[in-house]
């Protein structure tokens, strides 16, 4: 799966409506760009707003500071655990848990 694409899945009831004006997509639910506490929903808002293909992975990194390996990071644990998985004192379980890239489900 490229993380740039929107994702075809369907929308959860609770994810914010997005507003496009003359073509663009309003970005004003996304965290604000000075953001340092990265809490699950801010994660989880940024995440669906790359899938959805509101705002590109390089525009996420450039307006938080953030790497795109984070980024990915996020996308990856979310797609695997849901939200719960974006969760910091999770995510060592999560990781444990997910086959590392080449390798196969573990049995």
């Amino acid at each position: 799966m490229n993380f740039d694409e929107p994702n075809s899945a369907g929308a959860p009831a609770h994810e914010a409506k997005v507003v496009r004006l003359e073509g663009a997509a309003d970005l004003s639910h996304l965290p604000p760009s000075d953001t340092k506490r990265w809490v699950v929903s801010r994660k989880a808002i940024v995440v669906d707003a790359v899938r959805k293909g509101l705002i590109t992975l390089t525009d996420v990194c450039a307006r938080y500071n953030l790497s795109e390996e984070e980024i990915r990071s996020w996308m990856k644990l979310s797609e695997r655990g849901g939200a719960r998985a974006l969760r910091v004192t999770r995510l060592q379980d999560y990781r444990r848990k997910l086959p590392r890239e080449g390798e196969g489900a573990r049995a």
